[in-house]
């Protein structure tokens, strides 16, 4: 089933309103009729909609069924990935999204082979909050999670604050029951951030700013693994956790 995504100002009672570019893929690519079921998200829910009519240049769908789906995860996972090379943030993005993250935040960092100036990195943002996007409808999710500006190290320590737990996957003695323990400290309403290090991974004195601000190391295992392999691990194995063992609300159906 087809996943599109609305503003507020698209909803006016019962009725949605699908325009622009999603207008153009319901009406001359997948060729939809009146009467076929999509969803429709804004955000914060997924409505079962049915295809009423194409007014001007939008598509008009009815509301059949408020609230159908809600494949959000009731922990708010923020992904910090030191700037990869080439088009690897791309894959991260995509990966993250479809995992559940709910903000991805690029960082710069000491061993960062990739530098951004203003303009690449407007035109770079752009096209990965276009990723986020296509990988929310394709994942079924309720909300398009944002890619937000780069930031640098120091800043994401700072916001590190802000969150409920924190974590680095780095080499750490305790191995794997050290990162057990960590992930049975969450909670369902809270904020987790993940940090994760560029191909040159994290300069030791990184390491100590962090942990020194109360972050949290963790292991990924006994393997060396390649910064986007470190991302999409990361952040799967918080999801699986946080499905199997953080209550939210209660499971929607979904439907394929």
């Amino acid at each position: 089933m087809y996943n599109f995504f609305v503003s507020e100002n698209n909803r006016h009672g019962d009725y949605c309103y699908i325009t622009d570019s999603d207008f153009n893929h319901i009406r001359n690519v997948l060729r939809m009729r009146i009467g076929d079921t999509f969803l429709v998200s804004d955000g914060k829910s997924s409505d079962l909609c049915r295809l009423e009519e194409f007014e001007n240049e939008a598509a008009v769908a009815k509301i059949i069924e408020r609230n159908f789906q809600n494949t959000e995860l009731p922990v708010k996972i923020y992904l910090f990935q030191g700037l990869p090379k080439s088009d690897k943030m791309e894959l991260i993005i995509q990966k993250a999204v479809e995992l559940g993250v709910h903000e991805i935040i690029p960082v710069e960092m000491n061993r960062c082979v990739v530098k951004l100036d203003d303009k690449k990195r407007k035109s770079k943002i752009a096209r990965w909050q276009s990723i986020a996007e296509s990988a929310a409808k394709q994942s079924k999710r309720n909300k398009i999670p944002e890619v937000s500006d780069v930031i640098s190290f120091r800043k994401a320590i700072e916001k590190s604050k802000e969150l409920d737990l924190f974590i680095i996957p780095y080499e750490n003695e305790k191995g794997m029951a050290a990162t057990k323990d960590t992930l049975g400290k969450i909670r369902s309403g809270m904020s987790l951030g993940i940090l994760i290090g560029p191909e040159g991974g994290f300069e030791e004195r990184e390491i100590q700013a962090a942990t020194g601000n109360g972050v949290e190391t963790v292991s990924l295992g006994k393997r060396i693994l390649r910064t986007e392999t470190a991302a999409i691990t990361a952040v799967g194995m918080c999801m699986l956790h946080i499905e199997m063992n953080v209550n939210g609300e209660k499971d929607e159906k979904v439907t394929d």
